[in-house]
């Protein structure tokens, strides 16, 4: 009896004992498959047809996937799609998709949620920030610009899982512009459903990327990235959760990445010294850009003078220097080491060369006059940035340089977060604002066309401009030496004769990351974060 009832203790110490043994199994596993990252600002939508910002971008890049995505050499391949074909004037492309695609709802994605999703950005009641994107697209410039019919967009469904898509003009980056966000399919019922409200929150939305985005009720500063279990190619996901959390605070998110609740931070330019010599710093160059633009609906800053001279009556190197501590002075709205000549092999930005540069003589002599024309002596102006530190540190440099170099010039700073600073943008409620863009594909036009721009194709008039853009894309498509002088002087105009925006910088990304974190995959246009091919060590 004794030895009976000694048995039971050994017998539930050994139960005990493995489900210890399965528990710390599985609580390994799990932190092998389970990422902590952050981000700088808040997410502002996951609606493809509406984002505007570097954080919903990522967000969106991870949960939705389109035509094509980027490997992990950072070169487009095909996804949705697993065919095309390509006609002999190179204007018509004819996609087979996939058909074990899936929305996370469990929906077939088909041909038709391309040609819905492509047609609401294009459409002018959407409003779309990326509208233009659409304009290599047979007809999107005239629906986007001039109101066309949204059905005679260049895109068509020839059956549930056969999609045309026309141009314009051959292009030779279609692949990487398709990559891109703004081409993600939606399906139609669940956005049709919600309306306006679709995206608003990460309930209000279906996925068909790797990922699908769990906790995000559209204001909260945290969500997640969880594997998409209806993801075609599920099984080349390595992760299961990406846990994302906004911290605007440098500091904070580095003491977070040095005790190991952070696998992934990036740094903004002033702590680069300060953590330059930690196990776990990186630093890469990018092509995004730092400029200011300005609202020319208003009286001050709607006078060419006032804008020329706020354009070059402030330090560049000094601000790379002393206050980013990174980058490079940017003299225009293409960064360098960006987009080359396919016939030269030429770096664009050295083609076209400066043309906007730090010159207090010529910045003083365009103050003179804008004062003169608007017939003040004392002019106050503001500068809008969003709330990171590393914005408000470049908005407050500036608002020192131009109230040294420019008399009688008053600079305030107004410092929001990014979501309210896009809404003020969007809304005119600004005087200057200064932010950063990236590109969406490895050509200036790119630049030219977008850039950050707000209300761009409203506000700008120069139809000399528009003309050379429309030339680039047409007249020229396949001339690659006079497509790229048209690009050269449609800057010079946007630039050089109007300063409708101004050039800061061309910045570079420092970041922290854990040694565990494998494969991990930077976007070829700047710090949005691929994680589909990403792994953890053991």
């Amino acid at each position: 009896m004794k030895k009976k009832y000694l048995a039971l203790p050994l017998l539930a110490t050994a139960v005990l004992l493995a489900a210890c043994g399965k528990t710390n199994q599985a609580t390994s596993q799990a932190k092998n498959e389970t990422l902590t990252t952050a981000v700088t600002a808040e997410m502002a939508t996951l609606d493809p047809s509406r984002y505007s910002d570097t954080t919903s971008l990522e967000a969106l890049q991870n949960a939705y996937e389109g035509l094509y995505r980027f490997d992990k050499n950072n070169k487009p391949v095909l996804a949705g799609a697993k065919k095309v074909t390509i006609s002999k004037d190179k204007l018509t492309y004819t996609f087979d998709l996939r058909k074990d695609a899936k929305w996370s709802n469990g929906d077939p994605v088909v041909a038709n949620d391309y040609v819905y999703a492509w047609r609401k950005t294009v459409d002018q009641k959407t409003a779309s920030p990326n509208s233009q994107r659409f304009e290599p697209i047979k007809n999107g410039k005239q629906i986007a610009k001039e109101g066309a019919d949204v059905n005679s967009l260049g895109v068509k469904a020839l059956g549930k899982y056969k999609l045309e898509v026309t141009l314009e003009s051959p292009i030779s980056y279609l692949p990487e512009l398709l990559a891109g966000a703004p081409f993600a399919p939606q399906d139609q019922k669940v956005a049709e459903k919600y309306g306006k409200e679709y995206g608003t929150s990460a309930k209000k939305a279906v996925y068909n990327g790797p990922f699908v985005i769990d906790g995000w009720t559209g204001t909260n500063l945290k969500w997640s990235y969880v594997k998409n279990k209806n993801y075609y190619a599920k099984k080349d996901v390595a992760l299961k959760k990406v846990n994302v959390q906004v911290v605007k605070d440098t500091s904070t998110a580095a003491k977070l990445f040095q005790t190991n609740k952070l696998d992934y931070t990036a740094l903004s330019n002033e702590y680069i010294h300060q953590y330059k010599s930690t196990k776990g710093y990186h630093t890469r160059a990018i092509p995004l850009i730092g400029y200011m633009s300005f609202n020319t609906q208003r009286e001050t800053t709607g006078n060419v003078h006032v804008r020329k001279a706020l354009a070059q009556a402030f330090n560049k190197e000094l601000l790379v220097k002393k206050v980013l501590y990174a980058g490079q002075p940017l003299n225009g709205i293409v960064p360098q080491d960006f987009a080359f000549n396919a016939s030269t092999g030429h770096d664009y930005r050295k083609d076209a060369g400066d043309m906007l540069t730090y010159n207090l003589k010529n910045a003083k002599k365009e103050w003179a006059e804008a004062k003169k024309e608007l017939g003040k002596d004392q002019i106050t102006i503001e500068i809008l940035t969003s709330d990171t530190s590393e914005s408000k540190r470049v908005g407050e440099y500036l608002q020192s340089q131009l109230e040294e170099n420019l008399a009688g010039l008053t600079v305030k700073v107004r410092s929001i977060p990014l979501k309210s600073r896009l809404n003020s943008t969007t809304n005119y409620d600004f005087d200057v604002v200064y932010g950063t863009w990236q590109p969406d594909f490895a050509d200036p036009i790119n630049f030219l066309s977008d850039g950050g721009q707000y209300h761009f194709d409203d506000d700008y008039k120069n139809q000399e401009f528009w003309d050379l853009l429309n030339q680039a894309s047409t007249t020229y498509a396949t001339d690659n030496n006079k497509r790229w002088d048209a690009l050269i002087k449609s800057e010079k105009l946007l630039l050089k004769d109007d300063a409708f925006t101004a050039p800061v910088y061309q910045g570079a990304m420092a970041y922290l990351l854990n040694d565990r974190v494998k494969d991990f995959q930077i976007s070829p246009y700047g710090t949005v974060v691929f994680y589909r091919n990403t792994k953890l060590a053991e």
